[in-house]
């Protein structure tokens, strides 16, 4: 009987994770190397960027490390000149001060605009010519459940989540039609290290959990299913499009 899991197969492609060291960014790796995918993950965090290669090879995943600071230009330039012909980008890195709107320094909130909307916009730029001459290539955004609703002392990460779903857009445009999907995933409440302050609160996350359609916080393997599917052939015929992998927290 025929089956549909070569559409599913990464095995050969090549796949550079931003803030793939923790987090919604290491377990998108993570399922991207078990479908075969070899992994460039970068990251400012060194110490962190060692942890996870180390986790994930003693897993059998290929994986190369490349720290990183995502703000900085000319280190995105070099980044994707580093990685080589990549297959697959993920655009994971984020940042979340959480501070009152009254207390946003133009330091912060710039901050904010370089890792959500700089750093994938540029490295679209490096990347995407390369996957189009190759006639194939993935991109895959992170977005969030503030590109739809605000959240309090998080104005200019809703801003940049914001963005980031407009930008997919546009990168869709831009590429789709020479074989570059371009998708974003939108996460509802997972626990990682950005969302500490969040799951330190057991009252807070018990909340969020009764807001969701399914009754649950997000666990990080439920991001592997829909990670393969937008990059992979499966998803061939989709792009500019935002997923929300939240449970139902917004539909409900």
């Amino acid at each position: 009987m025929p089956r549909l899991d070569g559409l599913f197969d990464l095995t050969g492609r090549v796949a550079l994770v931003t803030g793939g060291n923790s987090g919604i960014g290491l377990a998108m790796a993570r399922a991207l190397g078990m479908q075969g995918a070899r992994l460039h993950l970068a990251a400012r965090d060194s110490a962190r960027l060692e942890s996870a290669q180390q986790e994930l090879a003693q897993e059998g995943l290929d994986v190369w490390t490349h720290p990183t600071d995502l703000t900085d230009p000319a280190a995105l330039q070099g980044l994707a000149e580093s990685a080589g012909n990549v297959d697959i980008l993920i655009n994971a890195a984020g940042v979340n001060l959480r501070q009152p709107y009254g207390q946003v320094t133009p330091a912060a909130f710039d901050l904010h605009m370089a890792l959500h909307l700089r750093a994938p916009f540029f490295l679209v730029q490096h990347l995407a010519p390369g996957m189009a001459a190759r006639g194939w290539g993935r991109v895959l955004n992170l977005a969030s459940l503030q590109s739809q609703r605000a959240f309090p002392n998080s104005a200019p990460y809703g801003a940049g989540k914001g963005g980031i779903v407009q930008l997919t857009r546009a990168m869709a445009q831009e590429f789709s039609g020479q074989g570059v999907t371009c998708n974003a995933i939108a996460p509802g409440f997972f626990p990682t290290p950005l969302t500490a302050p969040v799951f330190d609160d057991p009252d807070l996350a018990a909340a969020n959990a009764a807001r969701t359609a399914i009754g649950r916080n997000g666990r990080l393997d439920d991001l592997y299913g829909a990670t393969v599917f937008l990059c992979s052939d499966a998803s061939g015929y989709i792009t500019g499009q935002t997923l929300f992998v939240d449970g139902g927290f917004t539909a409900k």
